[in-house]
């Protein structure tokens, strides 16, 4: 929620989603081609700085969206720093740290490039651009019926939570994991439901005919995508600095 959350409210809604793609993907290219630890965390900081400042996405929201793959990123890190010892178990391997050092950052330019899509894409507007990407149209409906059932499931989770607090179902920690779990229960009996509801609507129209949202307008989408192709060319030419 706090991505969709994100995408509305930040500066670049109403930028088209092909200029903000164009620039997530130059992102991406520039990290596989750059060498250079510092090529990479600078990679890194240009894609951040473009969400936050450009964008001005709150960063309170940016790092409460990275923290689970920062997070990730950091827990593969460090058991690629593992291997097996010569008389058995496991033993730190420190000569690997530069080259584990250069995945991360590798990973941490890539992860910031799709996180300025994310943060600054709605839902509706990126299913648009992958229809007009030839994305297959299963795949899309798959993904509005995900993107539509979080919202379902979350004010369920909203309603049911707070019933239980009026009637002191969280009074004390044994009571409160009793009724997350009771409320769990409950959910997965409700989440049952409304599969099989989707599945029925499904089947009433033959999966024929997409599932579609309202079309967004951009008046100014040829100057965009010119500005996002003269900023992909400057990341491409940073990562391409390190090939010379």
């Amino acid at each position: 929620m706090r991505i969709d959350a994100a995408a509305y409210a930040c500066r670049w809604q109403c930028v088209t989603p092909a200029a903000k793609a164009l620039f997530a993907l130059a992102g991406l290219v520039a990290a596989w081609l750059a060498r250079s630890p510092g090529t990479l965390a600078m990679l890194a900081l240009l894609s951040a700085c473009a969400t936050l400042a450009g964008a001005r996405v709150p960063m309170r929201s940016y790092f409460a969206v990275a923290v689970a793959p920062l997070g990730f990123l950091l827990l593969s890190c460090l058991t690629m720093l593992l291997t097996p010892a010569s008389v058995g178990g496991w033993r730190w391997a420190p000569e690997l740290l530069p080259a584990v050092a250069h995945i991360a950052l590798r990973s941490l330019a890539a992860l910031t490039a799709v996180l300025g899509l994310v943060l600054t894409t709605p839902m509706p507007a990126l299913l648009a651009l992958l229809r007009r990407l030839h994305v297959p149209e299963l795949l899309l409906d798959l993904m509005a019926l995900s993107y539509r059932m979080l919202f379902v499931l979350r004010q369920a989770w909203d309603e049911g939570s707070t019933a239980q607090a009026a009637r002191l179902g969280h009074r004390g920690l044994r009571q409160q994991w009793r009724a997350m779990g009771l409320l769990a229960g409950q959910m997965a009996v409700q989440v049952w439901q409304r599969a099989s509801a989707l599945q029925m609507a499904a089947d009433a129209r033959a999966f024929q005919g997409s599932l579609r949202f309202m079309p967004a307008s951009f008046p100014h989408a040829r100057r965009q995508l010119m500005l996002s192709l003269l900023a992909s060319a400057l990341l491409l030419a940073v990562s391409l600095r390190d090939q010379l």
